[in-house]
């Protein structure tokens, strides 16, 4: 009889509900792994998402916590998002037993930091290179405490980072992030991991749709700067139908959408209205200004729309450049959007694309993969995965 898989998944947030990006490969990578016969005991981290009885169904037990008060985790030279998981019930319960650990973000690694955990039982989900997207995140931000917060966070996770290394088996989001940790970094095991998704069915919607569509969580910094960039720079001399949508926009986002008879904004509309939108749409625009991780909106508006304009920092490393169309400055951003408004999205626009889609996103392929990492010891070699997809494409 073949042993049981145990693994303990330390969540730096309540993986239910699937409501927004960071949650995606956390929610369906348990699905996936707890369908592959992986026995899991879910650790979350609970600060406004509340509990999710969902959950049990994939997990043997969960297990909440709160985060360490912002003042005591502040007061460290540890980085603050790491600080405030510092949970000590957390650590004894994974000392209860020896199953291996999958801590969901350099979040949630103090315990391998510090050594209360060995290396070889802790695995790590990188989702960013976080010490960069603090950085970038300091650069955007219009205000002058987030800026020194952020500022602050970004040379503490610096440092924090390279300190990880050896320490843990670690896994990237895209290619990109894989190199930044190999060479920089010098990480020598870790590897490039495809993101979990939902089991998406796309359609092709037809050739032609009516506007463009730029969407996201509005309160993000980042995201808010996207939005006023596109607006101020592209569309207030590009007079084409140009929406922008998404959660809790500022004041002076709502104003500025509203300043030209040819756009508009959709404030925190439900999910389903967003999913009308992206497919509506004839082109949709995610530019970033911010290089780490991998974007879930554009993964949402490459199943489910048309024409995708994004620039380099928006899909570098994540496999995705071919089924974009990129510009990196605003004069080719601009003369990107008005060439695919007029060019019709064809049906085998759309199959092209998603033999790409199919051919990097598999959850099942991932969690066999994962298996075989952390209960067969399967070495992690630095680009390993990354060129077998390659070669399966």
């Amino acid at each position: 009889m073949l042993a049981e898989k145990h693994l303990h998944i330390v969540c730096l947030d309540v993986p239910y509900p699937v409501d927004y990006g960071g949650v995606f490969d956390l929610f369906y990578k348990i699905k996936a792994l707890s369908e592959a016969g992986v026995k899991i005991h879910l650790h979350c981290f609970e600060y406004g998402r509340g509990q999710q009885p969902v959950l049990n169904q994939y997990c043997e037990e969960v297990h909440y916590y709160e985060r360490v008060t912002p003042l005591k985790s502040l007061a460290t030279s540890v980085p603050y998002i790491v600080a405030s998981r510092a949970n000590d019930a957390l650590l004894k319960r994974l000392k209860q037993d020896d199953y291996p650990v999958l801590m969901e973000g350099m979040h949630c690694t103090y315990f391998a930091y510090n050594g209360d955990l060995p290396a070889n039982r802790c695995f790590v989900r990188l989702h960013n290179v976080e010490y960069e997207y603090y950085r970038q995140l300091s650069e955007t931000s219009g205000s002058m405490f987030k800026k020194l917060f952020f500022k602050r966070e970004s040379a503490l996770l610096k440092k924090y980072e390279a300190a990880m290394a050896g320490k843990a088996t670690f896994w990237t989001v895209t290619e990109k992030d894989l190199e930044v940790f190999n060479r920089e970094l010098g990480y020598n095991n870790v590897d490039f991991l495809p993101l979990y998704l939902p089991e998406f069915a796309p359609e092709w919607y037809g050739s032609h749709g009516s506007f463009c569509l730029y969407h996201g969580n509005l309160s993000v910094p980042e995201n808010e700067y996207a939005a006023t960039w596109l607006l101020e720079e592209i569309f207030s001399k590009l007079e084409i139908p140009f929406v922008v949508a998404g959660k809790n926009p500022s004041a002076k986002l709502e104003k500025l959408a509203h300043s030209f008879p040819h756009t508009c904004i959709v404030a925190n509309p439900e999910q389903t209205e967003m999913e009308e939108l992206i497919k509506k749409a004839q082109v949709n625009i995610l530019p970033s200004f911010n290089s780490t991780g991998i974007k879930l909106k554009l993964i949402n508006a490459l199943y489910f729309g048309r024409h995708c304009v994004v620039n380099e920092a928006g899909v570098e490393g994540s496999g995705l450049n071919s089924c974009c169309l990129i510009a990196n400055s605003t004069i080719s951003m601009k003369d990107a959007i008005a060439k695919a408004f007029d060019q019709p999205y064809h049906l085998h626009n759309f199959e092209d694309r998603m033999q790409v889609m199919q051919s990097l996103f598999n959850n099942e392929r991932n969690a066999r993969q994962m298996i075989r990492w952390i209960f067969e010891q399967e070495p992690t070699v630095p680009g390993k995965v990354a060129a077998s997809l390659k070669l399966s494409a």
